[in-house]
């Protein structure tokens, strides 16, 4: 018993493994995503270094009073 499940998540896994990998090769690499990984790519490069205003930061929105 233990053969035939270890064959049959063997095979599987790889065929599921492949089919993500397939996945995210292709969203990676569709032309619509380019102007969206290349504003992420530059966004540390970015001349904007001022810090955020009080009451705008992310860790204030998510305190519970």
């Amino acid at each position: 018993m233990y053969a035939i499940l270890s064959t049959f998540a063997q095979t599987w896994g790889l065929l599921v493994f492949v089919g993500l990998f397939g996945a995210a090769l292709v969203y990676a690499l569709w032309p619509r995503n380019q102007a969206r990984f290349d504003a992420a790519a530059s966004a540390p490069l970015s001349e904007n270094d001022a810090p955020a205003p009080a009451g705008e930061t992310e860790d204030e929105t998510h305190v519970r009073a």
